[in-house]
């Protein structure tokens, strides 16, 4: 099934979502982790397409941010000095907490998005308005989510995520062709 047609199926659930947020290790990254040097601490590797989705629902005006439990100067610098994010709470594995303070931003439970891979996730996945997963994560956490991605975690699993929710708000990057026109991204969306 492609990615319009799901959205589809989830229309319900996404069309007052306002916010999303991200795990980052197994979800906008891979999951592995590798000590660089003393200044950089533990470090990750993140797939362009995610970044590149995620500051497309930004110019959509969607607030987007992570919640990890990781907060390495790698991390700080992809996504909050690189990539410029709403919020990014680091370095707190009950990420409750996090959660809670996004609700404080003036957001309901059911108006966010989250996206999270670990049994720590499971509350925050349990309280959104739409939850999602990546295949990797175990059986336990994949039942208190809606959505399961076909990409794994730091492969574009996050873009698949925005994909599906880009299709049901209608969402498409602004691009001009060479004579300056914006090129139309929808005439190729289903029917």
């Amino acid at each position: 099934m492609d990615l319009f047609t799901k959205a589809q199926k989830y229309k319900e659930k996404l069309k007052d979502i306002k916010v999303l947020a991200f795990d980052i290790d197994g979800v906008l990254t891979p999951g592995h982790v590798w000590y660089q040097d003393d200044e950089m601490g533990f470090n990750r590797s993140s797939h362009t397409s995610d970044g590149y989705a995620l500051k497309l629902l930004m110019r959509a005006g969607f607030k987007v941010g992570v919640i990890s439990g990781g907060a390495s100067k790698g991390v700080q610098e992809r996504f909050v000095n690189n990539l410029k994010l709403d919020f990014a709470f680091l370095g707190d594995e009950d990420k409750r907490v996090a959660f809670k303070k996004v609700l404080d931003l003036g957001f309901k439970p059911e108006e966010v998005l989250f996206m999270g891979d670990e049994f720590f996730d499971v509350p925050l996945l349990k309280a959104a308005g739409f939850a999602a997963t990546t295949p990797h994560a175990s059986h336990e956490i994949q039942v208190y989510c809606d959505y399961v991605t076909q990409r794994e975690g730091g492969h574009g699993a996050v873009r698949e995520v925005i994909d599906i929710f880009r299709y049901v708000h209608g969402i498409v990057p602004e691009v001009l062709d060479f004579d300056g026109n914006p090129i139309d991204f929808k005439h190729s969306w289903p029917k």
